[in-house]
């Protein structure tokens, strides 16, 4: 029999049961929220890079519409149509246009150089005063392309020794050689001013901002780290890239983020990475804190159940020690150790019951002896004498051919029976109770005659349900004495069960002689009928009971079994007042 589990261990289980989930439920979330964390992250440093190449576009558009603007510029186009090269006029208008080039050049924040080309006036002019070298070589070199132009090596002294960044409008727009190009306004700023501006978005230390191009390379500020730049730069060059993205590198520094937009003013790539460690620290933090408070919860889960056992697990066990003990009917079972808590009163109630308890049995003693011997000579009266010696005549037949299994089939169940039988208390038994009593009688029987066979089919839900004892068997015996036994061949006994409506139904058929209809008839009014010397004094009892405990609607039904014999009913109320009297 499985032991029941104990509040301590309900306690654990329940304490293991939010625990558990918790567990599973932040490990979930935790995967959701580092996914949610990254992807913000990625959105982010995306969005950084986003807002600052805006910025730097703008500004490199600005330069841009620097040759535009001095394009549509009147002092400019005048001096475009005119032919001499030398005059007052002439002279005073180039000073004009070259002020101007130097005013236009100084509005922007950036470092530059505009450069005003006239190649069949043989003029220059620029806001680089120290531009002197042959005008004719940036007009043969850069007249006729478009947009921005990276100028790796440039001719001549300028302000910018190092790379730069060239466009330029032609006059005509039309033109498709060098020879056909009148005018050309050249912008061009120096590298450095990409380095310096890249410095200054180092955003707090944890990134290192480049710009890169598959076919020059890349611009970077001047603390950019060469190396792991080489290194991110390779793994760009081996994927295609798009307008913008992200990318995980294994680099000799660790995994990196690498995050990159594309500039529409230059066409270079702004590319950013970090350590995914550092990324991710913030997250690594909140973990640690959770798993150290998972622990705490656990620790204080583990007190907590400590406390339990102690103030509560050990007073029941040892109350339950004491009700067992008194079960078994040691009425001097006290309880010595006190908690010293609530139970201390439930401890000294229970001792004084106990007490009360001896004291009552000891007084009832003999009288309740006198009861059970009066009981006993009852019962005892009851048993079918030729039922006992046809068993153990089959049992000594039986032994002497030296059937042993026969045997001791015999000698277990006639022992089964006659202890349930014989019972002393009157106490309710249970419908599998029963139900075992009457298996047992009909194995008897079996081994007997050789031909009976049974069949038991009773609900689950039914077989809990309190009766008086003996109720069933005396309808089984019945079947067998005058059905099965006054016909030749197989018996068949089928015992089955149901509820219906609020009430509980036992039906005991058989293949037996039967009963006419006139017989059934008769036999059920005289159930309701004082009994007489005629009258089955067994189902008669059965009836009878059944009414005076469970009330007029229950008792017994006679009909017709589609087996061909006779079908007994069964019938009692599922919530009758037997039943509360027997629970309280």
């Amino acid at each position: 029999m499985s032991r029941k589990p104990t509040i301590f261990s309900k306690m654990i289980v329940i304490l293991v049961l939010l625990l558990v989930p918790v567990m599973i439920l932040y490990s979930y979330t935790n995967r959701v929220s580092v996914q949610v964390v990254e992807d913000e992250i990625q959105a982010n440093s995306l969005g950084q890079l986003s807002f600052f190449l805006q910025q730097f576009d703008a500004t490199i558009e600005q330069l841009a519409m620097y040759t535009v603007i001095l394009s549509a510029d009147p002092h400019i186009r005048k001096l475009m149509d005119q032919n001499e090269s030398v005059s007052y006029d002439h002279l005073r208008e180039q000073y004009r246009i070259n002020k101007k080039l130097s005013l236009q050049s100084v509005s922007s924040s950036w470092l530059n150089e505009i450069t005003l080309y006239l190649p069949k006036q043989h003029i220059m002019l620029s806001s680089n005063m120290y531009k002197d070298y042959d005008p004719q070589g940036d007009v043969e070199k850069f007249a006729l392309r478009q947009g921005w132009i990276y100028d790796i090596q440039p001719q001549g002294y300028s302000q910018m020794p190092g790379a730069r960044f060239v466009r330029q409008i032609s006059e005509p727009y039309s033109a498709t050689s060098v020879d056909q190009v009148a005018a050309m306004i050249q912008v061009a700023f120096p590298v450095t001013n990409i380095s310096n501006m890249l410095e200054k978005v180092k955003w707090e230390g944890r990134s290192d901002p480049f710009l890169f191009s598959q076919e020059f390379g890349t611009i970077g500020s001047t603390s950019m780290d060469t190396a792991a730049v080489t290194e991110v730069v390779a793994v760009l060059k081996e994927r295609p890239l798009g307008e913008s993205g992200n990318l995980i590198a294994d680099i000799s520094m660790g995994q990196v983020a690498v995050f990159y937009v594309k500039s529409q003013q230059l066409g270079w790539y702004l590319v950013d990475y970090a350590p995914v460690e550092s990324i991710l620290q913030p997250i690594h933090r909140t973990k640690a804190f959770f798993y150290v408070t998972i622990a705490s919860l656990l620790a204080v889960g583990v007190i907590a159940a400590y406390l339990l056992y102690r103030n509560v697990q050990k007073p029941i066990r040892n109350l339950l020690r004491g009700v067992q003990m008194l079960k078994k009917g040691n009425l001097s079972a006290r309880i010595e150790n006190y908690p010293g808590n609530e139970f201390d009163f439930l401890f000294l109630r229970f001792n004084d019951m106990a007490a009360e308890i001896q004291d009552l049995v000891e007084r009832v003693y003999v009288e309740k002896i006198r009861s059970h011997e009066a009981t006993l000579k009852q019962l005892q009266a009851q048993i079918n004498p030729h039922f006992l010696y046809n068993s153990l005549f089959f049992i000594i037949n039986t032994a002497k051919m030296k059937d042993t299994s026969a045997v001791a089939a015999m000698a277990q169940n006639l022992a089964e029976y006659y202890r349930y039988t014989t019972r002393m208390d009157d106490n309710p038994a249970t419908l599998r109770e029963e139900l075992q009593l009457v298996k047992s009688y009909l194995e008897i029987h079996n081994l007997r005659l050789g031909r009976l066979r049974y069949e038991i089919d009773v609900p689950h839900q039914m077989l809990e349900l309190s009766l008086p004892r003996l109720l069933l068997q005396p309808i089984v015996e019945n079947a067998i004495v005058h059905g099965i036994e006054k016909k030749r061949g197989d018996g068949l006994i089928r015992v089955s069960g149901y509820m219906l409506e609020g009430r509980n139904m036992l039906m005991v058929e058989d293949n037996g002689a039967g009963l006419s209809f006139e017989t059934m008839l008769r036999l059920e009014q005289k159930l309701r009928l004082p009994l007489k010397d005629q009258t089955g004094c067994g189902i008669w009892n059965v009836h009878q009971r059944l009414q005076y405990l469970f009330g007029p609607d229950s008792g017994l039904q006679l009909s017709v079994s589609p087996l061909g014999g006779l079908r007994v009913t069964m019938i009692w109320e599922e919530d009758s007042a037997y039943g509360v009297i027997t629970n309280s």
